[in-house]
């Protein structure tokens, strides 16, 4: 099962872009892709658009595979669409996909997501009931998740019709992003 970090967003409410921000002394997007690795994820693709070459430079990615979205500017589904596009070529049932700025899920609730793997799988992790990240899309949805994928939405439009298996994730992760400075008081490292 592959694993996919969406980092390619200049962080505009941030002020600077999400997978550069340091905190617990990692960068977001390394903790993102070990976070990947760490439950199960092989390979690990990140997209990277804004400051790419600054990523590229001061952060680790060790073991993934980095790809660079050219039309970042335009949302979250221009950089799913590039990691769809990436994987199309490898043998992989499923794609377990996490933004960069959710810092606090942790590699349980990958595995836990992880294990609905499938090609027709469709899966979430779910806080108090309410479905987050990470996302997992069975190799059978990958067309229509890109065909979906337009702007900041990414594949909500396309999940959203579609019967998405729920996994009860807030006993081992939080499933809430970090928009602003300030919500990173609120991460654990």
């Amino acid at each position: 099962m592959a694993g996919v970090v969406l980092a390619a967003g200049a962080g505009r409410r941030f002020g600077m872009p999400k997978a550069l921000v340091e905190h617990g002394g990692e960068l977001l997007v390394d903790r993102a892709a070990r976070v990947l690795a760490e439950g199960g994820c092989d390979p690990v693709v990140v997209v990277l658009g804004a400051a790419a070459d600054e990523v590229r430079e001061r952060a680790a990615l060790t073991g993934t595979t980095v790809v660079v979205n050219p039309d970042w500017a335009s949302g979250m589904g221009s950089s799913l669409r590039t990691a769809l596009d990436a994987l199309a070529t490898t043998d992989a049932a499923a794609a377990l996909v996490l933004p960069v700025d959710m810092p606090g899920v942790g590699p349980e609730a990958v595995r836990r997501v992880a294990a609905r793997a499938g090609r027709t799988a469709l899966a979430a992790a779910s806080y108090h009931g309410t479905r987050g990240h990470p996302v997992l899309l069975g190799r059978d949805h990958w067309t229509g998740a890109h065909a979906a994928a337009t702007g900041d939405a990414g594949a909500r439009d396309y999940l959203r019709t579609r019967t998405v298996t729920l996994v009860s994730c807030d006993d081992v992760s939080e499933g809430y992003d970090v928009d602003r400075p300030e919500d990173l008081r609120r991460a654990n490292p």
